[in-house]
């Protein structure tokens, strides 16, 4: 069983793990939509029930995909999805588009491509930069009056667009980067969330991988966006899994496999997680984790060991770091 954490102030209770579904269809090398297909049926037998996609992966792809998980069996999910980023098909580069008339037209899409009548959570993607924030509220207010979505949210914020966005409406979570190598939102997003009763969903909460104790830059596939991402390349990554140590020892002590234990890490701080993953082993392995209790001691360790900042690299390229902390 999945412990449960409630959405926000006013949200339902749900497992606080989910399920990012971004590289069923790109980013992480080649896909197979009957392999991820059976992933997302087994995911949902074993508890799982917030699964999270976004219109802009693979290009809507990724939404019909959860379409055919939701037309076989796909019963009582949360679908959260997301709108702000436009791109070319098949191109890393990016355009952030806020404007209430894009959100509209992006909205009525991701619906007709998901065959909802409504959108659980509907995440701002990136917010844009000299746009004003409550213009956008009041385009996702007017479709939250309308039917159409349920709760707003928001992916790699800044507190204070935060506040400004949840005194227009009440924003419902915060999606960002969290894990042992990417503490930044400790400083000033995590206290906003519980100041004001906002639900944190921590995504990449394996550091893309970095964090399994395994990971090895040569069996990515020529098309996986990691071989382009700083903090995986050169003598940066080398460095980075050096620094290893301290989740190993702790992993063998507790039984357990190092993403486990950097997963039960994030869970601890009272969140949900989205770790994404094709894989029926890599599923089964993740939900295994919800049920690992760190002591005191352990998190103590970690805390000390992986301080913010103590990963080296950017996390994104200047593309993909495009309106973050707006």
């Amino acid at each position: 069983m999945i412990p449960t954490l409630p959405l926000g102030t006013d949200g339902p209770k749900l497992p606080v793990l989910g399920l990012g579904c971004m590289g069923m269809s790109e980013f992480y090398g080649e896909t197979d939509d009957e392999q991820s297909l059976a992933v997302l049926r087994r995911a949902h037998e074993l508890g799982v029930r917030m699964f999270d996609t976004a219109d802009m992966y693979g290009n809507g792809h990724n939404e019909e995909l959860l379409a055919r998980f939701l037309n076989d069996g796909g019963a009582k999910t949360f679908i959260a999805t997301k709108v702000g980023i436009r791109k070319a098909s098949g191109e890393y580069a990016r355009t952030i588009d806020n404007s209430p008339d894009y959100i509209r037209q992006a909205c009525d899409a991701s619906l007709q491509r998901l065959g909802v009548e409504r959108i659980d959570l509907y995440y701002v993607h990136r917010a844009e930069a000299g746009r004003p924030i409550e213009e956008t509220m009041a385009a996702l207010a007017d479709l939250v009056q309308a039917g159409k979505i349920a709760r707003i949210g928001f992916s790699e914020v800044s507190a204070e667009t935060l506040r400004r966005a949840h005194a227009v409406h009440p924003v419902t979570a915060v999606q960002s980067e969290y894990s042992l190598t990417t503490r930044d939102m400790e400083a000033e997003i995590l206290p906003t969330c519980r100041e004001l009763g906002i639900a944190f969903v921590a995504y990449s909460p394996l550091g893309r991988g970095l964090l399994s104790g395994t990971f090895d830059l040569d069996n990515l596939s020529e098309s996986d966006v990691r071989r382009n991402l700083p903090r995986f390349t050169g003598t940066t990554m080398e460095e980075n899994l050096d620094r290893l140590d301290t989740l190993r020892t702790i992993a063998d002590q507790r039984e357990a496999t190092p993403s486990q234990v950097a997963l039960a890490w994030v869970l601890a701080k009272g969140v949900f997680a989205i770790p994404g993953t094709k894989r029926l082993s890599y599923l089964e392995q993740n939900i295994a984790a919800a049920s690992l209790r760190l002591s005191a001691d352990d998190i103590a360790r970690l805390d000390r060991a992986y301080a913010p900042g103590s990963f080296t690299g950017e996390r994104y390229t200047a593309e993909g770091m495009k309106g973050v902390n707006v």
